[in-house]
């Protein structure tokens, strides 16, 4: 096990302003998290996840360390497209080897590497290398087009970018040469670029270019000077120190950079382990298709097998829905990661039936809200029982609510969990800052050891998302119940106010789900001269089956608020998406207002 912080720890955690206010009951001041809270202490929208469990004070290379230490022989990771298997051993060897090569091509502590492409081994390994070595891994969407890339590596300061040569359509090797055409005439690993001059490296995965470096190349520079020196590093490599920054989506607008540390991932990934089981579950299997360059993947993947020795299995480099059933009846997995679009789609796989998935005990839900009718389904006709629903944000490292797989269905379906360990939660009316009352509506914030740094390099974004107090603004609607159970609502930018009546999307698109046509549902506000905004509902149907706009008015009709019920509906078949699965409500909006001209042009 890893070492916990001393018992002194636990009596300074105790020492909190709020213990020492006249008037406040103990019940007030927090919810004990170490099982489901079955008693309703708290009296106001203020939770605090009191624990019997410290948080750990370790980095990110000791935590693999100690893994491959106690379970050298046990898988670690198998990517069934490449055909890659890993030991907690070989993966913490490679991990060594291609630490000290980023010291010999002259990276140094708190440098930037950027990781860009798709799930492959050697993501997974950079991820844990740059750890090793006090680089901070720069988690660039897979999906970057030129200048979104540009962008992301020159905000951070990248000195060093690892890709394949090419993905799918992304010719990541192309790009680079287009921003940088210095790269042509540079020797490998000095490439003096105008439009990105912090940038020395770049590391292909797959094939050997001019001006950048291969893979091998790096593995074979760690000679044992440079892991002389990678060892004597480890002492300079504080718990605090910044490893990753994750971009955000950037659905609407430019991508941020979160910054996040040892601290903020080891102790997420440990806590959200041992919510979900991983103490107690022998020999867990993730089927893990969720991508690794969000805090998904990276941390709730791979910092999970490096805290609790869980093994992953990756069915395929790009989404499949096919690979990942295929991939739960041939590696015997026992768990599931995935967003709901990935759940929707593996629920309609046509050929589900066939697939031997008596194996599968649990998973985790989580990216985008998830209807309450596709968790029944999960487990009605996926056999899932232990499904369970995370919430967070990347500026949250990311978890900060999660239910327990002991929860009963109607909280598993209904709510995202209750409050994570050690973390404080609170619900405020967005215009004043006070805290509402038990159940009502408003914006929820989270103060403790997952909020992040910063956004790498702008103080006015980190201001504006970090009160002075330390509390970050998720920026979502909420509500929250006595034992701490928090309901989402939808995004404060996503309220579509019509006629001066605030509604949340996230309710109506919950209400559709239950229509036995609707495979999914997502409820745009659309322009509108007399109301200000008028709700479109965007609907995928069930393969085969047929619909019209008329039948799902008159199934809302005396079921929910005359107000809610949609003024427009359009069939689609697809939405817009980020990498991450997430629905780009933005250009749902454009695409629907262009469909909605045509059809009033009719």
């Amino acid at each position: 096990m890893l070492p916990r912080v001393a018992p002194r720890s636990r009596c300074l955690f105790l020492q909190r302003p709020w213990t020492r206010r006249p008037g406040l009951s103990a019940a007030s001041r927090g919810i004990h998290v170490d099982s489901p809270p079955i008693i309703p202490s708290l009296t106001t929208s203020y939770a605090h996840g009191t624990s019997s469990t410290p948080l750990f004070h370790t980095t990110v290379g000791e935590s693999l360390l100690r893994t491959a230490e106690r379970w050298p022989d046990r898988e670690a990771l198998a990517f069934l497209q490449d055909g890659v298997r890993k030991t907690f051993a070989q993966l913490q060897q490679d991990v060594d080897q291609a630490a000290a090569g980023l010291l010999a091509l002259g990276l140094k502590k708190g440098d930037r590497l950027g990781m860009w492409g798709p799930n492959t081994y050697e993501w997974v390994l950079f991820q844990f290398a740059t750890a090793k070595a006090g680089i901070i891994l720069v988690s660039v969407n897979p999906a970057f087009q030129l200048q979104e890339v540009e962008f992301a590596l020159r905000k951070v300061g990248c000195k060093a970018v690892v890709c394949p040569t090419e993905f799918k359509t992304q010719k990541y090797c192309d790009m680079l040469r287009q921003i940088c055409p210095e790269i042509e005439s540079s020797s490998p690993g000095d490439i003096r670029s105008a439009r990105l001059p912090d940038l020395r490296s770049v590391i292909v995965l797959d094939s050997r270019q001019r001006g950048m470096l291969h893979f091998e190349d790096v593995m074979q520079a760690g000679s044992s000077q440079y892991m002389q020196q990678l060892q004597d590093l480890q002492k300079k490599i504080l718990f605090d120190d910044p490893i990753n920054i994750q971009f955000t989506s950037g659905t609407t607008g430019v991508p941020k950079g979160a910054t996040l540390t040892h601290h903020n991932i080891v102790n997420n990934a440990y806590f959200v382990g041992r919510r979900v089981g991983y103490t107690w579950r022998p020999n867990t299997r993730i089927c893990l298709p969720v991508p690794l360059y969000h805090c998904f993947g990276s941390v709730g993947g791979g910092m999970c097998m490096a805290v609790h020795g869980v093994s992953l299995v990756f069915p395929s480099t790009g989404y499949d829905g096919k690979a990942n059933i295929a991939a739960l009846e041939s590696e015997r997995c026992t768990f599931i990661y995935g967003t709901p679009t990935m759940y929707v789609d593996m629920v309609n796989q046509p050929d589900l039936a066939k697939y031997d998935l008596s194996s599968l005990e649990a998973g985790i839900m989580a990216g985008s809200p998830c209807p309450p009718e596709l968790v029944k389904k999960l487990t009605t006709v996926m056999g899932i029982k232990g499904i369970t629903i995370g919430y967070g944000t990347t500026e949250n490292s990311p978890v900060t609510f999660c239910a327990s797989p002991m929860d009963n269905l109607e909280r598993k379906s209904e709510t995202v969990g209750y409050i994570m360990d050690h973390l404080e939660a609170k619900i405020v009316n967005p215009a004043t800052g006070e805290i509402v009352p038990l159940g009502m509506n408003g914006e929820l914030m989270i103060r403790g050891h997952c909020v992040m740094l910063e956004y790498w390099g702008d103080k006015a974004k980190t201001d504006e998302a970090i009160s002075k107090d330390g509390w970050y603004k998720t920026g979502d609607i909420g509500n929250m119940d006595g034992y701490s159970y928090c309901r989402i609502e939808g995004r404060i930018k996503d309220m579509i106010i019509r006629g001066g009546e605030n509604i949340y999307p996230a309710e109506i698109e919950q209400f559709l789900h239950t229509h036995p046509k609707v495979k999914e549902a997502q409820v745009i506000g659309v322009e509108d001269a007399r109301m200000g905004e008028e709700l479109c509902a965007c609907i995928k149907l069930v393969d085969g089956q047929d619909c019209t706009e008329e039948e799902i008015k008159a199934y809302c009709q005396g079921q929910i608020a005359h107000f809610k019920i949609p003024r427009y509906v359009l069939f689609v078949t697809t939405y817009p998406l980020t990498v991450t699965g997430k629905i780009q409500k933005h250009k749902l909006g454009e695409e629907a207002k262009k469909q909605l001209g045509l059809k009033k042009g009719k």
